[in-house]
């Protein structure tokens, strides 16, 4: 059946290795390399006049759905104050 399909094959046997079959090098799946995500503390706020617990209110708020599973990184940290700086920003323009 699979001289049909024209592909070459090693067969191993099953009872031997544990392994069933292993195809040619063309069909092997590589891994993938995993992007690690290094998770750190709440970063002190590089922004006068906004304090720690400010910016962690707005991150919960932004990342809801990434919370508690995954802790946030450096630059979700650092998005979530830039976007709280800027959301005040147009709050001072609206009044």
């Amino acid at each position: 059946m699979l001289a049909k399909f024209g592909l070459s094959m090693l067969a191993a046997s099953c009872s031997k290795s544990g392994q069933a079959y292993v195809m040619n090098k063309e069909f092997i799946m590589k891994k993938k390399a995993k992007k690690t995500v290094r998770s750190m503390q709440q970063p002190k706020p590089f922004t006068p006049g906004l304090t720690k617990s400010e910016v962690r209110q707005h991150a919960c708020a932004m990342f809801r759905d990434k919370l508690p599973a995954h802790p946030l990184t450096l630059n979700d940290w650092v998005l979530a104050e830039k976007d709280l700086v800027g959301d005040m920003e147009a709050e001072e323009l609206a009044k």
